[in-house]
């Protein structure tokens, strides 16, 4: 029987989504809820760990560092291995961090488990990134990142202020229980419903899939996604103080504002999904400068409540309405490597994660206030703009020029884009589980 290739055009000009791509985007609900969590769980952890806060806070940091490091590690790793059997036994690694954390009677055991999930939730998201793109044609990617990606804002809207609520009634330990259980649902539908995916009877190699390294256009989207996560959450980290301190809001105002950014960022990724794959520089350009304009407005506007609340909300949007395109881009550049483009893209946006928020915490330390976040914030999403427009022009100027694309544009030997090619020769297709 025929396994139909990604690459193939669909009957309608908008196929229905698999029911796969949905899990994946379960899965990320998970781990977005256990990365953002400890936002709201740092006080009572440092006492019953007996830390200081600001260690605690290292909890955070080490999360995002794992996910830097362990995006390329274990794309390179697992590089050989079925596409499900990686994605069951991360996910799998993942739990029982959480278990460990749930657990942990110390300090270093809980740091340990941190970045033992951190490690794990990295490699699920560049793992399942490349997965969401082998299962949908080509010209839906950008739909199929942003139901992923959808995962995580719903984390933000649902999952942290659950995780809140959770560790101030019932403490700390039971917020990671709950995301234990939820990881354990999102186990139960990566075995029964990501499919065996084809794979050609030539292994990918890894010295053909960094061969996209060699491309500038890779180098630039990375850029791109490093400096427009940075600068939103340059701001976004220290949103709470700026919410109490300079906008004179009471303390009870911050998680709804916040539940307000995961909102804004839950209807972003669906526009920007629906639009990306059609537009997807005028969805980057577009999204970052709204982003640069109201960091801005944040910075100048920030000490009037309402207008405060507004722009959180409008950022949210903003921010996560390009963050379907800048999957879809560097995808689109490393054709020849979805492993290590999805692995990429993880290391990019966490690099941004954890450049922004000590970049606002310089410059409040440096003494310009907590609205000088924004101000900071706005300077990097403005570089991103920069970076976006020579990207632009140097895809224009490829297209123009009847050259062979750069290896790292040339669908072949790894992935889907492989498995798809190998399909419409009527070359023979195994599948592995």
């Amino acid at each position: 029987m025929r396994i139909r290739s990604a690459t193939d055009r669909p009957d309608t000009d908008r196929p229905r989504m698999p029911l796969a791509v949905y899990v994946l985007g379960l899965s990320v609900f998970a781990l977005g809820t256990s990365e953002f969590m400890l936002s709201g769980l740092l006080p009572p952890i440092a006492e019953d760990m007996g830390v200081s806060i600001p260690r605690a806070g290292l909890l955070i940091s080490a999360f995002a560092i794992g996910m830097v490091v362990g995006a390329p590690l274990l794309a390179v790793a697992t590089l050989r291995l079925p596409r499900r059997t990686t994605l069951v036994t991360l996910i799998t690694v993942f739990g029982f961090g959480q278990v460990a954390g749930a657990l942990a009677p110390n300090y270093p055991i809980l740091f340990a488990s941190r970045v033992v999930s951190a490690l794990a939730c990295a490699g699920f998201w560049a793992v399942g990134a490349a997965v969401a793109v082998a299962m949908v044609p080509v010209h839906t990617r950008a739909r199929a990142l942003a139901v992923m990606i959808g995962g995580l804002s719903i984390a933000n809207v649902l999952g942290v202020p659950a995780g809140a609520f959770l560790g101030e009634h019932f403490g700390w330990r039971s917020a990671f229980w709950a995301v234990a259980v939820a990881t354990g649902i999102a186990l139960v539908g990566v075995v029964s419903l990501i499919p065996a995916l084809p794979v050609p009877d030539e292994r990918p190699r890894l010295g053909q899939e960094a061969r996209i390294y060699r491309d500038p256009q890779v180098w630039l989207s990375v850029s791109v996604v490093a400096l427009a996560a940075g600068g939103v959450f340059c701001a976004f980290s220290y949103l709470a103080p700026l919410l109490t301190d300079v906008a004179g809001l009471d303390d009870g105002w911050v998680p709804t504002v916040l539940a307000l950014f995961g909102i804004g960022a839950l209807i972003g990724t669906a526009i920007g999904g629906r639009i990306a794959d059609a537009h997807l520089f005028g969805v980057l350009l577009s999204g970052t400068a709204a982003s640069t304009v109201l960091l801005v407005a944040l910075a100048l506007l920030g000490q009037y409540a309402v207008l405060a609340v507004a722009l959180s909300f409008l950022l949210g949007l903003s921010a996560f309405y390009t963050a379907p395109a800048l999957n879809a881009r560097l995808f689109n550049v490393a054709g020849a490597a979805p492993t290590l483009a999805g692995a990429t893209t993880t290391a990019a946006f966490n690099l941004g994660n954890t450049g922004g928020p000590w970049l606002g915490g310089a410059v409040i330390d440096a003494g310009f206030g907590f609205a000088s976040t924004a101000w900071a914030g706005a300077g990097l999403t403005a570089a991103a703009i920069g970076a976006t427009a020579v990207s632009l022009r140097l895809h224009r100027r490829s297209s123009r020029t009847s050259r062979p694309a750069p290896a790292s544009r040339v669908v072949a030997g790894a992935g889907a884009s492989a498995d798809g090619a190998a399909d419409r020769a009527g070359n023979p297709v195994r599948t592995d589980s």
